[in-house]
Formats: C-alpha cells, sequence, structure tokens
C-alpha cells in the first residue's frame, strides 16, 4: 500500500485503500450478524426452551399511555392446556402495583420477553388468587393460528335466539353459565376484559351481566370516556407491544368498548389479548388507542379503568389464540337510529353504529334497545310499548319489519329480545347475500298497561253440514275488566269430509309458535328474500287470531306449508329424498285463518273449542 508521509511522519492511506478495508469490515460485520442471527433462529423464544426459574420481563401500562416492565418468574409450562398440541407458561408476576392488585382485567395480551425474544402473552389467571400469578399465552400459537386464518374455534354465540325461544316456551331455560367468564376459583380463566359502557342505563347492567360475564367480558357502567383526538400526528406510529387498545362495539351517542393490551406488532398487523374476544372468527371491529386513567384492585379480580383514544384500524380476526388487526383499516358498522317517545310526552333522538357481525348485531341491538327505553321509563310500572321500523339491506333484498306492541310491567326486556330476535334468526341462516344497510326504529311508550285477555269462546251451533256457516263468538276481557264480544263467521267447505273441525282463537304467541317450531327444528327457507318475507308474515300483537283446522297431517317445504296435500304427494315428500329436500310433515292441516283487529292494546291467550261436520 502506497503511503505519503504526515507532519507527524506516518503514513497516510490513499482513499481508494481506505475505503476498501471498510467495506472488508462492514461485510465482515455483517456476516457475523448474520451468522448470530442464524444461531439465535426465529425471533420468538421457543415453547420448547422455556424452563422453571427462568427470569423473563413483561410490558403493559399502569398509568396514561407510559409502558412499563414488570418481572416474571417462570414456574413451569402446562402442555394440552385448552386442547390437543397447546401449552400455557405457568408464571408469577412482579413489580409495580401488582402485589397490590394481581393480575387485572385489561392486562390480556402483555408481552412477555425471555433473553429478549417474545415468548408470549398474559392471558390467564386465578380468580380471587392471593397472588399475582397468570398463564401466558405462547406467541407461536397466537401468530400461526391468524396466519393461518382459521374460523372460529370458540363456541359460536347465540343469544339472543336461544333466550327468545326460552322466553317463547321453546326450550328449557339453562341460567348455569359456563362460558369463559365463569368465576369457578380452581383452574386458570382468560382474563376478564373490561367493557366501558357509556350512556347505558343502570338497568342494562343488571339484566346483561351474566350475558356479558358468559362471554368473558366485565361490563362497567359509566366509565372510560373518549380520548380527544390529537391535533396532528399519525396515532398508529405510537402502537408498540405493552400498549393499551380499544375494541369498539357500539359509538355514536352510546358507546360500548372493550379494552387489552398489544402483544406484537408485524407490519401493519398488530396481535393482542392472547384469548378470544367474542369468537366472532373473520369480523371488522373499530381498534383504537387507548389510556390508563386509573387502576382498581379488587377481591376477585382488579381492573384497568380506561378511556378509548383515536381510531388506528380494525380488527380482522377473532380466534381461541387472540385477536388480530391491520392499522390503517376502516371497520365495517351498521348505522342504527332510534326515535323513542316516552310515557310523558318527552322525544329523543338516538344515533350510533354497531359493529357488523353475524352474532353480535343482534345482541348489540338488544342491549341498545333495551337501555333507550329502560332510560326514559320505570322499570317496573306498568308500560305499553309500540315499536314500528325495522332493517333495510343492500342487493336488493325486502325490508325486515320488526313493527309490534309489547305491555306489561318491565316489558323493556320483552320489547328488545322480540325485536332482535327475527334479525338474530335471519343471521343465523348462513345466506351470504344478507348485508345489513341501515336499522331504523321508532319507539312509542304509553304509561298504561293496553291489552285484551281472551277469556271464553262457543259455537253458535255444535253441528253444522257441508256448505252450511257457524258462527264462531269469543269474549274478551280489558285492565278494567269490562268483557267485549267478538264474532267470526265461516262457511263449511262442501268438500270437507265429516267430523270433528278444531278452532282456536289466540295470541299472536300462540299463532306464531307452530311456524316457529319448525324452522327452529331445521326447516329453511329458500334464500334470503324467502327468509324475510316468511318473518314479516308472522303475526302482531294488537289482533287476535281465529285458526280453523283439523287432525290431519299436512306438509312443509322449507317455510312454505302445503295443507292437505294428496296422499301421493304426502307419500313422496315423506321419504328421505323429500325431507332432505326441505320437506317435513306437519301435524295437522289449517283449513282457514282469521284476523281480528280493533283491540286497543296486546291481545294475551288462548280459548279452544270445535264443532262437527256432519254427513251431507
Amino acid at each position: 500500500m502506497r503511503s505519503d508521509p504526515s507532519p507527524q511522519g506516518l503514513p497516510i492511506a490513499q482513499p481508494q485503500a481506505s475505503l476498501t478495508i471498510r467495506w472488508g469490515l462492514l461485510r465482515t460485520l455483517i456476516l457475523l450478524l448474520a451468522a448470530s442471527g442464524a444461531a439465535l433462529g426465529q425471533p420468538f423464544f421457543p415453547i420448547d426452551d422455556v424452563r422453571p426459574g427462568q427470569r423473563a420481563v413483561g410490558r403493559t401500562v399502569f398509568q396514561g399511555d407510559t409502558i412499563e416492565e414488570f418481572e416474571v418468574e417462570v414456574l413451569g409450562v402446562l402442555e394440552n392446556f385448552s386442547g390437543p398440541k397447546t401449552s400455557v407458561i405457568f408464571g408469577r408476576l412482579s413489580g409495580g402495583p401488582l402485589e397490590r392488585t394481581g393480575v387485572m382485567s385489561g392486562m390480556s395480551g402483555s408481552p412477555v420477553y425471555i433473553d429478549g425474544r417474545l415468548a408470549g402473552a398474559v392471558a390467564f389467571t386465578y380468580p380471587f388468587s392471593k397472588e399475582p400469578l397468570a398463564g401466558i399465552r405462547p406467541i407461536g400459537e397466537m401468530v400461526a393460528g391468524f396466519e393461518e386464518a382459521a374460523p372460529s374455534d370458540a363456541p359460536a354465540i347465540a343469544l339472543v335466539l336461544e333466550d327468545w325461544k326460552e322466553q317463547a316456551g321453546l326450550s328449557t331455560p339453562t341460567r348455569q353459565w359456563t362460558g369463559i367468564g365463569a368465576p369457578a376459583g380452581d383452574r386458570l380463566h382468560p382474563i376478564a376484559t373490561p367493557v366501558s359502557m357509556a350512556g347505558f342505563s343502570e338497568d342494562t347492567l343488571q339484566v346483561f351481566q351474566d350475558r356479558f360475564r358468559a362471554l368473558g367480558l366485565r361490563p362497567l357502567q359509566g366509565a372510560g370516556g373518549r380520548l380527544r383526538e390529537q391535533a396532528s400526528g399519525d396515532p398508529t406510529n405510537s402502537v408498540e407491544p405493552g400498549a393499551m387498545i380499544s375494541v369498539g362495539l357500539i359509538r355514536g351517542d352510546l358507546t360500548m368498548n372493550a379494552s387489552g393490551t398489544v402483544t406484537h406488532v408485524e407490519g401493519s398487523r398488530i396481535f393482542a389479548f392472547g384469548h378470544r374476544f367474542l369468537s366472532a372468527g373473520a369480523t371488522s371491529l373499530p381498534m383504537m388507542r387507548a389510556t390508563v386513567m386509573a387502576l382498581v384492585p379488587n377481591l376477585n379480580s382488579s381492573f384497568k379503568l380506561s378511556a378509548s383514544g383515536p381510531q388506528i384500524g380494525a380488527v380482522t380476526l377473532d380466534r381461541e389464540a387472540g385477536i388480530a388487526g391491520e392499522l390503517g383499516a376502516e371497520p365495517s358498522l351498521v348505522p342504527v337510529s332510534f326515535g323513542v317517545q316516552a310515557s310523558g310526552g318527552r322525544n329523543t333522538a338516538y344515533s350510533m353504529e354497531i359493529v357488523r357481525d353475524a352474532q353480535l348485531t343482534p345482541l348489540l341491538l338488544q342491549v341498545a334497545l333495551f337501555s333507550v327505553i329502560s332510560a326514559t321509563e320505570p322499570s317496573f310500572a306498568p308500560l305499553t310499548v309500540r315499536v314500528r321500523g325495522g332493517v333495510r339491506f343492500a342487493n336488493g333484498l325486502p325490508d325486515l319489519a320488526l313493527d309490534d306492541i309489547y305491555a306489561g310491567a318491565g316489558v323493556s326486556q320483552a320489547v328488545s329480545l322480540s325485536t332482535a330476535a327475527p334479525l338474530a334468526y335471519l343471521m343465523r341462516t348462513g345466506h351470504s347475500d344478507v348485508v345489513i344497510d341501515s336499522i331504523n326504529l321508532d319507539v312509542e311508550s304509553s304509561g298504561a298497561d293496553q291489552y285484551s285477555d281472551l277469556v271464553r269462546a262457543w259455537c253458535a251451533k255444535g253441528q253444522v253440514r257441508p256448505g252450511e256457516s257457524v258462527e264462531i263468538r269469543f269474549a274478551s276481557k280489558g285492565p278494567d275488566g269490562s268483557e267485549h264480544l267478538h264474532s267470526v263467521p265461516y262457511r263449511v267447505p262442501v268438500s270437507l269430509p265429516a267430523g270433528p273441525v278444531e278452532v282456536t282463537i289466540s295470541d299472536a304467541l300462540t299463532a306464531n309458535l307452530e311456524r316457529w317450531r319448525g324452522l327452529l327444528a331445521g326447516r329453511k327457507a329458500r334464500d334470503a328474500a324467502s327468509t324475510i318475507r316468511f318473518l314479516n308474515s308472522l303475526r302482531g300483537s294488537d289482533r287476535a287470531y281465529v285458526r280453523f283446522w283439523h287432525r290431519k297431517r299436512s306438509i312443509w317445504i322449507h317455510s312454505d306449508r302445503l295443507p292437505a296435500p294428496p296422499a301421493s304427494l304426502h307419500a313422496v315428500l315423506s321419504t328421505l329424498p323429500g325431507r332432505g329436500g326441505g320437506a317435513m310433515a306437519g301435524p295437522s292441516t289449517t283449513l282457514e285463518d282469521r284476523i281480528v283487529d280493533g283491540f286497543p292494546g296486546v291481545v294475551r291467550g288462548r280459548v279452544d273449542l270445535r264443532f262437527v261436520v256432519t254427513g251431507s
């Protein structure tokens, strides 16, 4: 190498040689780093290398939006924890406020690092534990599950329809909750997800708290407002492991947000929670920044009291191993409006958006509708409520009408449940073209229990020949005890064979039960439009329904009934191929249906009678 003397007599390398040496050193350094990376393997800490006694570091937010560290002592690994080939790292947490609070709701997803590499997310705990003991979901399970984009492997939630079936007498009551929020303290449970509910009535939590807890949610009334939007800057830039996020369920005049912790950020994708949220599978829920306002110690399970900030993206997957979202993605929400006219004459308009999901949308509609009614009316006072409006769909589908009237004490529950049930059924059918455009309902209340009870019925004569007419009479009684008489003439078909004819005079619930039983037992409409037309044909509660029928089997094809089919057709449709094509035998045949209106409120009850058709 040629050199020239320096003023101090030292050689000075020429620029070309200097660059060559520096490039060689840089290349060597790159190779060493590559070799080091290869020796380290994957960036995550392998579950197979986890050993008792290892020390780890976790990250979470205890106050504001500052991420702090806590310590983890690894106690062991539980194999086949929630199924084959699943594991959970069992550890004892310490540091910060954890000795005072224990493992908190809102810590779900807090990342845990062993030797500087991500091992998993705090996701499980023991209720009522006196120590901060936690189960840590291995990060490999979280990432692998979402990369496969498999559907949710958790039990589906069909709460609205199941509750409605119970209320309608179509199923046996089941009030022993066995969901992930069950309070048993002898096994690890997913950490309950705190859900802040602002704008909801106090009665809402009391009525729905068991349902929320069965889903692993911890409702907090009036907790966690909304943070002011930042004036400038991209809110997604500050999202990092250990930060708090909120998942939106309802926003607008009512807000419902669930909070948890970010586990891992991979490009624009975020992994969080470490356990399922609502088992929604593929979904689209608002994802927002969050900040912790306070820590609330609790004997059962302490929690973070948090507030939601600006939207940063959307949660796109919700599975057993946690949730995943995309930064910058826009969630798909359903516009909902309620116009409420209270019994005192006060009018209130509510506007909000709820998540678009086959299972969650009906449930959230039920909760929101109950809240806006109970916020303006006494909880247990006699009340009559009329609902008008419905659901609009895209793709040219007809509107789903949700009109009906309800009466009684504590009627808000019946109103919200029965209004949401038809939508829940429609969403459960799985028709791919059911896309909700908007939900608009007007609710009118009066401070009186307006009803008419069906009390007795009789025939003008007990025997009738084919072609003759018979008059059916029945009486209804109102709240003041006065009776009103009603008359329905019926002409016996000339072709009707001799024998008894049954007459049922009933309210809407009884009139609809036969059709509901068939549908809930497996009969399905051919397509979404047929399902909506069927739901729109269900009886309203302010009328009486007179059914003339006899005990001859009929045939249902999907949601359509064929009364008194020919014997040959009945034989064909009753075969296995016929049943496979949607045919199902009915226990009776309806000769004619009549509607009697003119009632001031809800019609209740049922009366039965019969007359005999004699030979001609």
